[in-house]
């Protein structure tokens, strides 16, 4: 039987699908999965229950695909959908392991960059003597910081990129300003992660995402953010290891072609909140939430 899928409702038309997902959600009806609805705002302001009054009772098993939600929000989510007897294939165990970056990256050792982390508050800022301590065992060198789940790459200069991790001055500025421009949405903590040199085309770098479900690789898309039609082909024979150890049901690895020819693992993400980019196939993925 073809697995539910539940995705964010349109906040101005909440009997449809939101816009973002629509294509999505009709490739899964077309393939004769049922789609339910969530609402989304009410899940992010704590009301769990309101979130999920309008999914139909007794779906069983079933995949959430939709924005991002934080992971006690997501757990959340999972105990009202209990409750009405739906069960999220994502355990909130699993979704939090692949969501946020603590979660995976020992698993990722050696195959993507070096990072250390310290867990801070919406709006805490860290004094230069923390960041200081906390950035000493990647140096020398360059680092970005970026938050559990986000960075904010498009303020590269003034919220991401720190060109001399030893400068502490200069470390203090980038990462106070990323807190700042966070605000509310500053997931789990600081993470500082070591830089490195990717290739790039069109200005962009090499990046594709490859999308795992049940440890084995299934569908390889360009990474959102990248350029169309590059026919990017990772080598996957040395994360497909660490996928399967860090046994979650559905992944995204995002790979980025290293200047020196190697493939690294840039970021890990739960595929039920990753995005796809537009120029791929809605209908590929729809086939791997329905299942045979």
């Amino acid at each position: 039987m073809p697995t539910p899928v539940l995705y964010c409702r349109d906040a101005l038309n909440p009997r449809r699908v939101d816009e973002h997902f629509a294509l999505e959600a009709g490739e899964v009806r077309a393939l004769g999965g049922a789609v339910g609805l969530i609402d989304h705002d009410a899940l992010l302001q704590g009301d769990a229950q309101l979130a999920v009054a309008h999914v139909p009772a007794g779906l069983g098993n079933v995949w959430y695909r939709g924005w991002m939600i934080p992971s006690d929000r997501y757990a959340a989510l999972a105990e009202a959908l209990r409750r009405r007897g739906a069960e999220l294939i994502v355990t909130p165990e699993q979704y939090r392991t692949a969501h946020e970056l603590p979660g995976w990256h020992a698993t990722f050792a050696g195959i993507t960059p070096a990072s250390v982390w310290r867990p801070t508050t919406p709006g805490e800022m860290p004094t230069s003597d923390d960041l200081a301590a906390l950035a000493e065992p990647l140096l020398p060198g360059a680092g970005i910081v970026k938050d559990y789940v986000k960075s904010r790459k498009h303020d590269w200069e003034q919220a991401c990129f720190i060109p001399d991790l030893a400068d502490t001055v200069q470390l203090t500025r980038v990462v106070q300003r990323f807190v700042e421009l966070q605000e509310e949405f500053l997931t789990g903590g600081i993470v500082l992660r070591a830089f490195e040199t990717f290739s790039r085309l069109e200005s962009v770098a090499a990046e594709v995402r490859v999308w795992w479900l049940d440890g084995e690789p299934r569908l390889l898309t360009p990474h959102p953010d990248g350029p169309f039609g590059r026919g990017l082909v990772p080598d996957l024979d040395h994360v497909a290891p660490a996928v399967r150890r860090l046994a979650c049901r559905f992944v995204t690895t995002d790979m980025a072609l290293r200047s020196d020819g190697a493939w690294r693992v840039v970021e890990v993400g739960d595929g039920q909140v990753s995005d796809l980019h537009q120029s791929s196939s809605q209908g590929e993925l729809a086939a791997l939430l329905v299942g045979p």
